[in-house]
């Protein structure tokens, strides 16, 4: 990576968030990759987000949001009487999150249907750096993520930076079986991937970071970086393999966006040509705010 100024696209679905403080619900608006996109503007980094979104007001109010925090929306899709999906966090008193779906109607279901399929590859391909996660892949059918990885190859023959974070969610898949064989397929194709342990655990229980990094190394994957939480993140490469620590324990109100701050932060010092260990210290100090906040998006003035 460089540190000439590049373009991301993340991709992936915002839905309508609800979480409960003190009885009360909290309206806002979440998804994994938005968070990323959203951190990463914070950050700098010239990204646009690339997703699906109805013509209802909710809608309105996250492309004005978006647009606010400086991430790009010229590539989101609009489609009339449609609305985005909905979710429910329920947060426990060690700030562990549960979450509740109905998003079986989002639009951001049909990213790649029809005509779209190949505008939106003409697009993608136009940006230096794609980043998606498992969620990402959870809410396509099986045509529309061939459809992706058929760009994905693309891009990766075109030197396109492929960024890779699977957060596993088992509500998203049929099976644990079916998420591990698309999600290797994906890391397959990534340049950088930003796995959590604790999810990776979920897929195969007796798995260690350090083992995990060996799988992924095996995979031709340049740089890996998986995330530990309070144990900090060990990093891979060819060349080096380090455990980069937390710079301070927090105790966390809330792990909403821990890791996608953590990928916003490490991505965006990355692609300023900052080094694997002065990225991961920058991410670890991003997620660490984020944790001590609740909700996804912490206020731009608690920013590090």
């Amino acid at each position: 990576m460089t540190g000439k100024p590049l373009r991301v696209a993340a991709i992936g679905e915002c839905m309508v968030e609800l979480s409960q403080t003190d009885g009360n619900c909290h309206l806002s608006f979440g998804g994994d990759s938005l968070n990323t996109a959203v951190y990463m503007a914070r950050s700098g980094t010239a990204v646009d987000y690339i997703t699906v979104l109805g013509d209802d007001p909710y809608s309105d109010t996250m492309l004005q949001t978006w647009s606010d925090e400086g991430v790009g929306t010229r590539l989101i899709r609009r489609e009339a009487g449609r609305l985005p999906g909905l979710y429910a966090i329920n947060t426990d008193a060690r700030g562990e999150r549960s979450f509740y779906y109905w998003r079986d109607n989002s639009p951001a279901r049909e990213l790649l249907t029809g005509k779209h399929k190949k505008q939106l590859e003409t697009s993608l391909l136009e940006f230096d750096v794609l980043y998606f996660s498992g969620i990402s892949l959870s809410i396509l059918d099986e045509a529309q993520r061939e459809s992706l990885f058929d760009i994905l190859g693309k891009a990766r023959q075109r030197n396109i930076t492929i960024a890779f974070d699977p957060n596993y969610r088992p509500v998203g898949w049929s099976s644990p079986e079916t998420a591990k064989q698309w999600i290797y397929r994906a890391y397959g194709l990534c340049t950088l991937a930003l796995p959590t342990l604790d999810d990776e655990q979920l897929l195969d229980p007796d798995i260690s970071a350090e083992q995990l990094a060996k799988n992924l190394l095996a995979l031709d994957i340049p740089e890996i970086v998986i995330k530990m939480g309070a144990s900090g993140c060990l990093v891979k490469t060819a060349q080096t393999e380090q455990i980069i620590p937390v710079p301070a324990a927090v105790t966390p109100v809330d792990t909403t966006a821990a890791g996608d701050s953590f990928n916003a932060a490490y991505l965006s010092a990355r692609l300023r040509g900052k080094n694997v260990r002065e990225a991961a210290i920058t991410a670890h100090r991003l997620a660490a705010v984020v944790i001590q906040h609740r909700g996804a998006i912490v206020p731009e003035s608690a920013m590090p």
